[in-house]
């Protein structure tokens, strides 16, 4: 799967529900393996790290839909 495959699917948190937006970056190591992913900030969000962006590492990901990610923050 490519990052902008990525990039067309919100994500949702399972555990309130929210809309977290879409994945607009992220960041990988030298080796190849993604550290976490830059999403855009929505106005629900509450988690928001850097000026109208926030993570969330590789592993807070549940489950990859045909629409939507799937994770717990």
């Amino acid at each position: 799967m490519l990052l902008s495959d990525l990039q067309a699917k919100d994500i949702i948190n399972i555990k309130d529900g929210n809309n977290l937006g879409r994945i607009i970056d992220a960041k990988i190591d030298n080796s190849g393996k993604i550290i976490y992913f830059v999403s855009e900030e929505k106005r629900l969000m509450k988690k928001v790290t850097r000026g109208g962006e926030a993570t969330f590492e590789f592993d807070k990901i549940k489950k990859i839909g045909e629409d939507v990610i799937l994770v717990e923050i």
